[in-house]
């Protein structure tokens, strides 16, 4: 895992943990790490992870309409 340094106001620096998690339930949202590696950022189990999710109002479950219409389209063929 890289390291990477990030400049934010000093009001959060109480809040670590907290804005780690948020951090990575936003990256998991938008597809850019999967449910371990956002885990892994948090330094937490995986299958804790759904909790943090919740608590940001992060969806566990990231299918769109489209991923269901394209299921669909592939069911009909």
């Amino acid at each position: 895992m890289t390291t990477i340094t990030l400049h934010v106001p000093d009001a959060l620096e109480e809040a670590h943990d907290e804005t780690v998690r948020l951090i990575a339930a936003k990256l998991y949202e938008a597809g850019k790490l999967s449910l371990g590696q956002a885990a892994e950022m948090c330094d937490i189990d995986k299958a804790d992870f759904p909790a943090v999710l919740n608590s940001f109002g992060v969806n566990y479950i990231q299918y769109t309409y489209e991923d269901v219409m394209a299921d669909v389209a592939r069911i009909n063929g």
